[in-house]
């Protein structure tokens, strides 16, 4: 979970990709990822939600 100080959440590339890095990286860890939460000034997103990951 992070927020967005320009108040808009959408997920940008980088934050997508990030996040798939991480992912990776803890899967063969067992550690399980599962989601990613944007907060801006109005509102929230998940990138499971979006079905980004």
């Amino acid at each position: 979970m992070h927020n967005h100080p320009s108040g808009d959440p959408t997920p940008s590339r980088a934050d997508i990709d990030m996040t798939k890095t991480i992912i990776d990286t803890a899967k063969p860890l067992g550690i399980t990822v599962h989601d990613h939460i944007i907060i801006g000034k109005d509102g929230h997103v998940s990138l499971k939600g979006l079905r980004l990951i």
